[in-house]
């Protein structure tokens, strides 16, 4: 999927114009929700609106509240898996490094607020469906399970963050005297996302065509209809659901290697259940209109800051700015002979690659004062991904798409659902050991199923937004944090801005 960025400009300006019912006239300059909602072309631009907000968790702005890729701050540099490098001035960063937490912190304003507008963006859609418009039934069947899905798809990053319960968003607003959601209640927000998942799933196309690459299929309904049962510890539901699609579903491992998972030439793989698309290049792309609530929201969007965040500094070939780097306990937990460290992280002794703006190569041995531990991250940026079509001219933005869900994590899923819910073992493990076969790992796994599962989790999903989560499901903060560990971590805190703002409906997680 590629994303028009007119229409992603359109229909985020149209929470105006849908929420001023007072206003009569109609402008002849430009389009309006009356004249807009019509053929399929207008609503497949809204619709890749609402992806265009999950782009955003990893955006940067000047302009609405001064993000610098805020989502990796709360879901990686927050675990034991990566830190703030100890020469950045990054205070944020360092807070949450440190598990210091607080409403008011712009990580939680700015996510909370891309997950709530890209369920508005899709709950407009669902809205304008039954409208006087162009589409035909089936137009209408797969637009509205598309639907769903992305606003099942954000409630979920909402329950995952903030807890159960995170406000259900299922109609679009129009008092503005009275757009406050009240807190979901006791298993509500759950019943609601596995509703939509399931009807997306019956919707959806089970593939798209070649000029659809991306968008959401049925076959990733029924994954994620797996991974919320399994964060619901209904293990039934999350065996049956799963099964289905290890068994019968179009995925695959990429059995190459485990760095062309990640390859800037192999995105949309057979392994990717669901993925951020990124576009580019375009010579005027640069890190600080990477959102599009930006002034310059027309050719928002456009790429991801890793070449600026989590590429090294303090002498390196086009520094970045480092502030991301990992940490000495990951690499410790590689066993001997993974064949993912190498493709994760970089070492001393290592050879490093890293492109200076105007796509010149530099090839050098890594050094290691460009990092406060001597580590920086590799995975999404080694050899293979150091090719000028990656990158904006500037160097700062490279436009490989996040792998958000992979089938990797969903094989591991399945294992953790038949481990703890009493299933057959024996499938468990060969999910494991499939992983452990793609790392060249020859050594037997821990014979105890869940510690061999829980490690093989962490190795392999590295730097990808699921560790902090892991943590929290498996209770293992205690363990890994000791002292500084603080039970209501358990839960994110609301935005204080948006409790402000519910004028008491809403209320905060306990302990913030």
């Amino acid at each position: 999927m590629k994303k028009t960025n007119f229409y992603i400009f359109l229909v985020a300006i149209f929470g105006f114009y849908s929420c001023a019912d007072e206003l009569d006239l109609a402008p002849l300059d430009r389009v309006t929700p009356n004249t807009f909602y019509k053929t399929r072309a207008d609503f497949d631009g809204a619709i890749f609106s609402s992806y265009s907000s999950l782009q955003d968790f990893y955006g940067t702005s000047t302009e609405t509240l001064g993000e610098t890729g805020e989502y990796w701050k709360i879901s990686m540099i927050i675990t034991d898996d990566a830190e703030v490098d100890a020469n950045s001035g990054d205070t944020r960063t360092r807070a949450a490094d440190n598990l210091q937490v607080t409403s008011v912190d712009v990580a939680f304003q700015a996510v909370f607020g891309e997950i709530y507008e890209g369920i508005y963006r899709a709950n407009i859609v669902l809205e304008n469906l039954d409208a006087e418009n162009e589409l035909t039934a089936e137009d209408k069947t797969v637009l509205s399970a598309e639907a769903k899905f992305l606003r099942a798809f954000y409630h979920f990053q909402a329950l995952k963050l903030f807890g159960e319960t995170s406000p259900i968003a299922i109609a679009v607003g129009k008092d503005l005297n009275n757009l406050a959601l009240p807190n979901a209640g006791a298993g509500e927000l759950y019943a609601q996302i596995l509703a939509d998942f399931s009807d997306a799933a019956a919707g959806l196309p089970e593939v798209w065509d070649g000029g659809n690459t991306g968008r959401a299929t049925a076959w990733a309904a029924k994954s994620f209809i797996g991974k919320v049962n399994v964060f619901k510890e209904d293990w039934p539901a999350a065996i049956t659901a799963i099964g289905d699609v290890v068994d019968n579903g179009p995925y695959s491992l990429v059995t190459s290697s485990y760095d062309d998972v990640f390859a800037y030439n192999n995105e949309n793989n057979s392994e990717s259940i669901f993925e951020i698309q990124y576009g580019g290049p375009f010579s005027d792309d640069n890190i600080w209109v990477f959102d599009d609530n930006h002034s310059e929201n027309f050719k928002g969007s456009q790429g991801s800051g890793r070449a600026w965040y989590w590429d090294p500094a303090n002498g390196a070939p086009a520094q970045a700015q480092g502030w991301f780097i990992p940490t000495q306990d990951l690499v410790d937990a590689f066993e001997p002979g993974d064949t993912r460290l190498e493709a994760s992280i970089y070492q001393p002794g290592e050879t490093y690659y890293k492109l200076s703006p105007g796509g010149v190569l530099n090839v050098l041995d890594y050094d290691p004062i460009w990092s406060s531990n001597s580590l920086s991250i590799k995975k999404y940026r080694g050899e293979t991904n150091m090719v000028a079509a990656n990158y904006s001219p500037n160097g700062v933005g490279d436009f490989n798409n996040e792998r958000w869900f992979r089938f990797a994590e969903l094989k591991l899923l399945y294992a953790e659902a038949l481990i703890r819910g009493g299933g057959d073992v024996s499938i468990a493990v060969q999910q494991i050991q499939d992983i452990r076969d793609r790392a060249g790992l020859t050594a037997p796994m821990n014979s105890d199923p869940l510690a061999a599962m829980m490690q093989e989790k962490r190795v392999e999903m590295a730097f990808e937004p699921h560790r902090w989560f892991d943590i929290v499901r498996w209770d293992l903060g205690p363990t890994i944090f000791g002292s500084s560990w603080d039970p209501k971590l358990e839960v994110f805190p609301f935005p204080l801005s948006e409790i402000d703002r519910s004028g008491g409906l809403m209320t905060q997680n306990a302990g913030y």
